[in-house]
């Protein structure tokens, strides 16, 4: 996957903005709007453009409560690895999920409605599951930055 200089200005664009049109973002890197269409619809293929996202308010979508979660496995071996990923994938309160190096095997991203809420998420996500080890909880006091916007070098 490469991209020149001209996609790193689209990229860097529309991390910041994806709603803007063809026709906003081609004056602002000098491409007609089809082209610019053609460049954005090949990122896309490509897999550097992953997703196009809306940042949602927890608190709007009534789930205000947010947690990074530590877990360890009890052992790590790969089918255990990729059964954990798959429920990570399916649990709709796990908005992010890592595997990690360090202290832990993931890191995960986790909203909840209520304590009560989180506290029956945690019975049925870690303690039914005999592979998990152990698992620290750090609740969120106020979300500082979020976003997914990452630098994108210019190519040379």
């Amino acid at each position: 996957m490469q991209y020149d200089r001209i996609d790193a200005h689209i990229l860097q664009i529309v991390q910041n903005d994806n709603r803007l049109t063809s026709d906003a973002i081609g004056e602002m890197v000098g491409l007609s709007p089809t082209a610019c269409q053609r460049r954005l619809k090949r990122l896309r293929a490509e897999g550097i453009i992953e997703a196009d996202v809306s940042i949602v308010s927890t608190k709007a979508a009534g789930r205000p409560i947010q947690m990074l979660v530590f877990v360890n496995l009890e052992r790590e071996r790969s089918d255990i690895i990729d059964r954990f990923k798959k429920a990570i994938k399916s649990s709709a309160e796990v908005v992010n999920g890592f595997y990690v190096t360090g202290d832990a095997d993931f890191v995960l991203y986790i909203t909840s409605r209520t304590m009560e809420e989180y506290e029956q998420f945690t019975r049925r996500f870690f303690y039914e599951n005999p592979n998990i080890k152990g698992f620290k909880t750090f609740v969120v006091v106020d979300r500082v930055k979020a976003g997914f916007a990452i630098p994108v070098e210019i190519p040379s």
